[in-house]
C-alpha cells in the first residue's frame, strides 16, 4: 500500500486522537462514542449483508449477549470485564452458529423475514429472564480498569472504542483483501462461479455470519461497560433496522463507508431529535420517517452509498505491485496423451416433461480438444452443467479417470482439476482484473480466516497474486489488470474466463462458448493458446458456434440436437454426417 494512499486514513486517526484533548462539548464525545459502537455493528453487516448477500434485521441481538454476558459475568461473579471480553465475544459466537446454520439457507424474502423473526425473539427473550432482570436489566456494571487506570468517562472510554473499531476495520479490510475474502465477495454475483473453483458457498456465509455477531457482541461488551447498565432497550428490531440504513447510507460494500455511514445516520439522529420538534410542533417520533425518506433515495440515486463519492477525492490507486514470494504454486500431474479424463455415459437431464438432454455419452482425453456443438437448445450448456456438478443427473454417469463425480458438488469437482468458464460470463465487475483471476486459483491456497484478519498469509497470497498475473499475461490482458472487470469489454470478459479458469491449473477445461465477441486476430490468438494447452497435455471441451473456428481447432467433434446425440468422431467425417447437415448446417439430409 503506497504512503499516499494511506494518508487520509492518517490524518482521520489523528483527528480522532486529538478531539478529546480539545475545548469541544461534552455532548460530541457522547456522540463519537455511539458512532463507535455502532461502527462496529455496521463493519459486521458490511460483510454479512453488502458482501455476502445476507440482509439481517437482527444484529442488535447479538449486541444484547455481549452486553448482558458481560454484566452478568461481572456483577454477579465479580469476574473482570477484560476476562469477560473473550467470553462476550465466544457467546456472540455461539449463538450466531446455529442461528447462521438456519438463515444461510434462506433466500429471497424469507432471509430477512428470518431475521426479523429471531431478532424479535431474542429482544423478547432478554424482557423475560430473571437472570437478566427482566424489563429493568441489570446496574452497576464495573467500568473498565487498566494498570489500576479505571475506564469511567466518556473521554476516557473514547479511546477503547475507537481502538477497537479501528482495530476491526483494518482486519475486515486485511481479510477481504485475502483468498478468504475474494471468496466472500464473490457471493454477491451468485456464488455459481465461485462454487465451481472451489469456494465453499456454505461456509463462507457461515463465516462472515458468524464474524458479523462476533463484532456485534464486542459493540455490546463496549456499550455495557460505558453506560454501567443494561436492559433490552437498546437491542430491539429498531435498532437492527437503524444498523441496516447506517451500511447502506455509507455503503453496504466498504468496510470505512461503515464508519461513515454510522456518522451520517447518529449525527442526522440527533439533530432531528433537537430542531424536527420545534419545526413540526411535536415531539412524535418523525425521524424514522425522514431515515425512511433518506433510504428511499439513497436506493434510486446512490445505491453503492455514499463512500464512493467520498472515494472519488481521494488519491488514485496506482498500480498493484505484486510482492515476491519465495514459493512456488504447486502443479497437478497431467495423465499421458490420450488417456480417458472425462467420460460422460449416457447422461440424461429432464426438467419436468423436457427432456434437455437424452443418454448422451461421449470422452474427452488428455491432450485432446473435443468440440461439443449443436443448435441453440441442443443441450450442450446443459451438458457442461451435468459435468461440473451445477445441475444434477436424471440418469447416467459421469466420470473423471474412472472415478464417478455423479453427485457431487461444484467444489469437489474442481478440486479433481476441472475448471470451466460460462455460456453468460459470471465475473465479479466491482473487482479488478487481477482478483477475479485469483479467485481461479482459490483451492492452491490454504490461509483460513484467523491468518487472513490479521494479515499473516502475505506470503501465499503473494503467490496466488502471481499466478493470476501470469495466466493475464499468457492471455494478453496483464495491462488491464487493475482496472475494475466491469470495465472490460465483452471480448475481453471472455479471455478473463479462460484466465481464471488456467489460475486453477486445470487437467480438464471446459470453454462455453469462449470465441463470442471476439475479433478475428483475439480468436487466431485463443487458437494458439489452446494448441498450446492441448500440446502440454490438458484436455479441452468446446462449445462454440463458429463452425471456421472449431473446425480448424479440434481433435473431435461431439454434436448434439434437441438434447440427443447425433453424430461424434472425427470433424472431418461429422461435417459429411448427414443428420448434422440437416439439424445443423442447415442443409438437406
Amino acid at each position: 500500500m503506497n504512503f499516499q494512499r494511506m494518508l487520509p486514513g492518517l490524518a482521520g486517526i489523528i483527528v480522532l486522537a486529538l478531539i478529546p484533548v480539545l475545548p469541544v462539548p461534552p455532548f460530541w464525545i457522547t456522540l463519537l462514542n455511539n458512532i463507535g459502537l455502532a461502527s462496529l455493528v455496521t463493519i459486521g453487516l458490511v460483510l454479512l449483508t453488502g458482501l455476502g448477500g445476507l440482509t439481517s434485521f437482527g444484529q442488535a441481538a447479538f449486541c444484547g449477549f455481549g452486553a448482558y454476558t458481560t454484566a452478568v459475568l461481572s456483577t454477579g461473579y465479580g469476574i473482570s470485564p477484560w476476562l469477560t471480553l473473550p467470553l462476550s465475544l465466544i457467546v456472540g459466537a455461539v449463538v450466531a452458529l446455529p442461528l447462521g446454520l438456519i438463515t444461510v439457507r434462506l433466500s429471497g424474502h424469507f432471509l430477512p423475514l428470518g431475521t426479523i423473526a429471531w431478532g424479535l425473539a431474542l429482544y423478547y427473550l432478554f424482557g423475560k429472564i430473571d437472570l437478566l432482570g427482566r424489563y429493568d436489566g441489570i446496574s452497576g456494571i464495573p467500568p473498565v480498569e487498566f494498570a489500576g487506570y479505571r475506564f469511567l468517562s466518556d473521554g476516557s472510554i473514547y479511546y477503547l472504542i475507537w481502538f477497537f473499531v479501528i482495530a476491526v476495520a483494518i482486519g475486515a479490510r486485511n481479510l477481504l483483501d485475502s483468498r478468504i475474502g475474494r471468496g466472500i465477495r464473490a457471493l454477491r454475483g451468485g456464488g455459481q462461479a465461485a462454487e465451481a473453483f472451489g469456494v465453499n458457498i456454505v461456509r463462507a456465509k457461515l463465516t462472515v455470519f458468524v464474524l458479523a455477531g462476533v463484532v456485534a457482541a464486542l459493540s455490546g461488551w463496549l456499550y455495557a461497560h460505558m453506560q454501567r447498565s443494561v436492559n433490552p432497550t437498546p437491542f430491539g428490531l429498531g435498532m437492527g433496522i437503524e444498523y441496516l440504513l447506517m451500511a447502506v447510507v455509507g455503503g453496504a460494500g466498504y468496510v470505512w463507508g461503515a464508519i461513515f455511514g454510522a456518522s451520517i445516520v447518529l449525527v442526522l439522529k440527533e439533530l432531528l431529535q433537537r430542531f424536527l420538534p420545534d419545526i413540526i410542533g411535536t415531539t412524535a417520533n418523525f425521524e424514522m420517517i425522514v431515515f425512511g425518506c433518506l433510504l428511499v433515495v439513497i436506493l434510486q440515486l446512490a445505491r453503492d452509498g455514499l463512500w464512493p463519492f467520498v472515494l472519488r477525492l481521494m488519491p488514485e490507486r496506482r498500480e498493484r505491485v505484486i510482492p515476491a514470494s519465495g514459493h512456488k504454486l504447486a502443479k497437478r500431474t497431467l495423465a499421458p496423451a490420450g488417456s480417458p479424463l472425462i467420460k460422460v455415459e449416457k447422461a440424461r437431464k429432464a426438467f419436468g416433461g423436457l427432456v434437455a438432454v437424452n443418454d448422451v455419452s461421449f470422452e474427452v482425453r488428455a491432450g485432446q480438444i473435443v468440440g461439443l456443438i449443436g443448435p441453440n437448445g441442443a443441450g450442450k450448456s446443459t451438458t457442461f452443467n451435468l459435468i461440473t456438478g451445477i445441475a444434477s443427473l436424471t440418469g447416467g454417469s459421469v466420470f473423471y479417470q474412472g472415478q464417478p463425480l455423479t453427485g457431487d458438488s461444484p467444489r469437489q469437482i474442481a478440486r479433481h482439476g476441472i475448471a470451466r468458464t460460462f455460456q453468460h460470463a459470471k465475473i465479479l465487475p466491482d473487482m479488478s482484473v487481477l482478483e477475479n483471476v485469483a479467485l481461479g486459483a482459490h483451492l492452491r491456497g490454504s490461509a483460513g480466516v484467523f491468518r487472513s484478519f490479521f494479515r499473516l498469509e502475505r506470503d501465499e497470497e503473494a503467490t496466488l497474486l502471481a499466478e493470476a498475473a501470469y495466466q493475464l499475461d499468457r492471455v494478453g490482458l496483464g495491462q488491464y489488470r487493475d482496472r475494475p472487470a466491469g470495465d472490460l469489454a465483452l471480448g475481453q470478459i471472455r479471455i478473463l474466463e479462460i484466465a481464471r479458469a488456467l489460475a486453477a491449473d486445470p487437467t480438464v477445461l471446459l470453454l462455453d462458448e469462449p470465441a463470442a465477441g471476439l475479433r478475428h486476430g483475439e480468436k487466431q490468438e485463443l487458437s494458439v493458446l489452446l494448441r498450446k494447452l492441448h500440446e502440454e497435455g490438458v484436455g479441452v471441451l468446446l462449445v462454440e458456434h463458429d463452425m471456421g473456428f472449431v473446425m480448424g481447432l479440434v481433435d473431435h467433434l461431439v454434436v448434439l440436437d434437441f438434447g440427443t446425440l447425433i453424430a461424434d468422431g472425427n470433424p472431418a467425417d461429422v461435417r459429411k454426417h448427414p443428420a448434422v447437415i440437416a439439424a445443423y448446417l442447415g442443409g438437406t439430409a
